[in-house]
Parts: C-alpha cells; structure tokens; sequence
C-alpha cells in the first residue's frame, strides 16, 4: 500500500482546529481509496516560539525535506509582534523550500453565500497563479536618518536624476523597498501557468500587472508572458492592469478562468477572490515546488478571537487537503473530497455560524469524513 509523508504544523489558534478536521477528512479518503497517510506533527507556532524562541531549525528543515508534502494550519498570536512568526515560519518554508507557485483556486462552492449581485457557482470559478517568491517580498529594502545617508547614495543618485530633487537625508528619515523579478523566476511561474491551464481543458489565461507605471519590473513581465504565448496557440491570452482585474472580479467574475500574477499583486487580488467565493473561511491555498516539497494551507489567519469555541470554519482547511492528496498523485480520493465538501454544503443543514448555522467546527468535519466513505 502505498504511504505518503506528510509533514503536520498546526500551528497558531484556530488553525489546530480546522487542521484536526481536515486530518481527519484525509483519513478518510485514505481508507476509501487504499493509501495511508503518515502525519508528523511539528510545534512551530507562537506557544513554541515564546516557549523557546525558535522559529524553525535547520535540523527540522532538512527532517521536513524528506517528506512528501506539508500541511500548515495558521500563525499568528497577539503577544507576538507581527511579522516574526510570518517570516520566521511561513515564509521560511516557502524560501526554503523554494515554493514558488501560490496556487489559489477561486470557486464559488454550493449554499454559500457570495456578496455579488446575481452571481452564483457557474460565474466564479477560476484559479489564480501567484508568483510565491521575487517581487517585493525578497526583503531588499530598509530606512535611514541623519548620517546613515553615505549607505543610501545610489538610491539618493537615481531620485535626483528622476525628479531633479536631493533627499536630505541628514534632516528627514527615509524608507525604501526594492522589488525584483528575474528571468527564471518569471518564466517558471507564467510556463507553470500556461502548462496547468492547457492540461486543465481551460482555454483563456489571462496576465496580470502594473507595466504602465511600473514599467521595468512588470514591463519585464508582460513582455515574458507576451513572447511565452506564442509557444501555446490554444490558449487565448490578455494583459491587465491590476487596477482593473479587481474590478472585474467584482463586476464580471466569470470572465476568468487562469490568472498570473506577480507576487505582491497576487497577495492582494487573492484575499478579494477569497471575499467574492464566500469568504476567508472557504479559501485554501497550495505553496507548490513542482519538483519538491510543497505545502498547503487555508489562507485565514489563526483567529484568536473565535479560538477554542469550536467555531471555526473548516472548509479552506479541508480543501486545501484536497489540494495536497491530488498534488500526491491521489487524484481519485481528492475528487471524492471535492464532492464530498459540495455534497455537505448543497443540503444547507451543517454549517457553522460564519454561514449562518449553529454547527461545530467538528460537525462539518464529521459531515464531509461521511460523505467521503460513503460516496
């Protein structure tokens, strides 16, 4: 039989709480279709980071390595300044992994509810490609006052030649970001896109970014995306300024069905997919590695507000174990999640109050593992 390593950080609040509910639906499906899961659980998290004030070992990295895939909860506690927890974790194990597809599907499930007008499951249903690893998000940047200047002088040169201004910066603080998109990294995610997208049967892909204001870096990209379209003649092709893909999200959301995006647009138009299919509650995400490990988590945060009363919402967690068996090759167990989630949620009668109900976090798990045997 064959077994797959998995890799169980359940992390911060409610994220053990929706994770438990997806173990369990995995389990399941594991049981229906004739494979076993091996879960090992890692503390990482803001109650190991205060215990001990590690974020991720190098020891833990290379034990993380040998397993076929990571399933992530959420981070996130008020006692722990923001960033340290995202950073030290989450985004570690994107970098290091080098996770650099965020595969984040956006599709309108059965019963819930959508905040557009006249919009139902048949006008929301695409997947979105976020660059996962350049962008603005490579950490080049920083500030400086008074005489740390002498470390800023090329950023200092390039502002005067621009706009014929001196920053003086022995008076004022200044702060600056460098983003960065290169060549590889550019073509691997748009190619990663164009491949999905033709093996899905999907037939529009659309581009996304900023290359009219910010035209190095996302000129860069167009014109990568652009030249790359000509290698897939099936599939029809357009650029958008970011600008207007939310406003079509919003206004024409059936007009889509792939998306490529740069990182730092893609962290932004994906929180709006997640607010037009029902909500934080029914997005799941995959950090994919093609060629390595990968993870995969709901995109909600760890909700410390609702954590511990049983309430949370454990669709994004489920589906995104969805995501994690079909990326493992169990493409059958993850169609019977799939419609075992569309199944649940179609009879309206268990769903917790984020949908109106008065169901557990454990009845909607209890809910889907049944669908999932019995199916």
């Amino acid at each position: 039989m064959k077994k797959h390593k998995i890799a169980l950080i359940p992390g911060d609040g409610v994220g053990k709480e929706v994770i438990a509910q997806g173990v369990k639906v995995l389990y399941a499906a594991s049981e229906k279709h004739g494979f076993e899961l091996d879960f090992i659980d890692y503390p990482f998290g803001s109650g190991h980071y205060l215990k001990t004030g590690e974020l991720v070992s190098e020891d833990s990295l290379a034990e993380i390595g040998k397993c076929d895939a990571i399933y992530l909860g959420a981070l996130g506690d008020p006692r722990v300044k923001p960033g340290i927890l995202e950073k030290g974790i989450l985004l570690q194990l994107r970098f290091h992994f080098d996770q650099y597809v965020n595969l984040r599907p956006v599709k309108l499930l059965p019963n819930v509810y959508c905040p557009l007008k006249n919009k139902g499951p048949a006008d929301i249903d695409f997947v979105v490609f976020r660059e996962n690893t350049e962008d603005f998000y490579i950490g080049l940047g920083g500030n400086a006052k008074g005489k740390t200047h002498q470390n800023l002088e090329l950023v200092r040169q390039m502002y005067k030649v621009k706009f014929g201004l001196d920053i003086e910066t022995d008076a004022e603080e200044i702060a600056y970001q460098i983003g960065l998109v290169s060549r590889g990294g550019t073509e691997r995610i748009i190619r990663y896109a164009y491949e999905y997208t033709k093996k899905s049967g999907k037939t529009k892909l659309a581009s996304v970014d900023k290359a009219n204001v910010l035209t190095s870096i996302y000129g860069f990209w167009r014109k990568t995306f652009e030249d790359m379209g000509a290698e897939y003649p099936g599939i029809k092709t357009e650029s958008l300024f970011v600008d207007a893909v939310t406003m079509f999200f919003v206004m024409q959301p059936e007009r889509f069905q792939s998306l490529v995006v740069p990182n730092m647009f893609g962290d932004i138009i994906t929180d709006l997919g997640a607010a037009i299919q029902g909500g934080m509650g029914t997005a799941p995400s995959g950090n994919i590695n093609p060629a390595g490990v990968s993870m995969f988590e709901p995109i909600h945060g760890s909700a410390p507000d609702i954590a511990g009363r049983g309430i949370a919402n454990p669709i994004a967690a489920i589906w995104a174990g969805e995501m994690m068996v079909r990326s493992l090759g169990e493409g059958a167990a993850a169609d019977s999640i799939m419609k075992a989630l569309e199944t649940v949620l179609a009879k309206n009668r268990i769903k917790t109050p984020d949908f109106g109900g008065a169901s557990s976090t454990s009845d909607v798990g209890d809910a889907i593992a049944d669908a999932v045997l019995k199916g």
